[in-house]
């Protein structure tokens, strides 16, 4: 399966629909995780994160980033 570099807007954190751009296709994750890498490095605050997706197909992919995630729960020690 092939690793979806995705190029994903965070200007809004309300918005429910997040605007989602493929940049690359990788067929091995240690060059996903290089390109993602400087491409954050790169990036001064431009509302944008760069996300590495593990995925059968691109829509399989883009289903996964557009997910609700809930926060996880912190316990006391792990604060």
């Amino acid at each position: 399966m092939p690793y979806y570099l995705y190029k994903i807007s965070t200007r809004d954190e309300l918005e429910l629909v997040k605007n989602l751009e493929l940049l690359e296709v990788y067929d091995v994750f240690r060059d996903a995780k290089t390109a993602a890498k400087q491409l954050r490095s790169q990036a001064t605050d431009d509302g944008f994160a760069y996300k590495v997706m593990f995925a059968e197909n691109q829509l399989s992919a883009e289903e996964q980033l557009m997910e609700k995630r809930e926060q996880p729960v912190l316990m006391e020690h792990e604060r």
